[in-house]
């Protein structure tokens, strides 16, 4: 898992935002309340998008190999 790519923190950031909102902005909730959330989401977006990393993989690999040739049939000519 890399918890440090820019999607990874972006995805986090999105999944935390109304928190850190409440945090930064509006400050009725606590700061560290705030950054442990965040810190949470990091590791939670880091997991799904390992998963979805994981997955595409499957079809990318599928994708890059060749189609077999096809075979000749006993009845073609040449």
């Amino acid at each position: 898992m890399y918890l440090a790519r820019w999607s990874t923190l972006l995805l986090a950031g999105l999944l935390a935002g109304p928190t850190l909102w409440h945090a930064f902005v509006q400050h009725d909730l606590d700061y560290g309340t705030a950054m442990t959330r965040f810190l949470i989401a990091v590791v939670v977006s880091a997991f799904m998008l390992s998963v979805l990393r994981g997955m595409a993989d499957g079809y990318r690999r599928s994708r890059s190999s060749k189609p077999p040739e096809p075979g000749r049939r006993h009845d073609d000519d040449g």
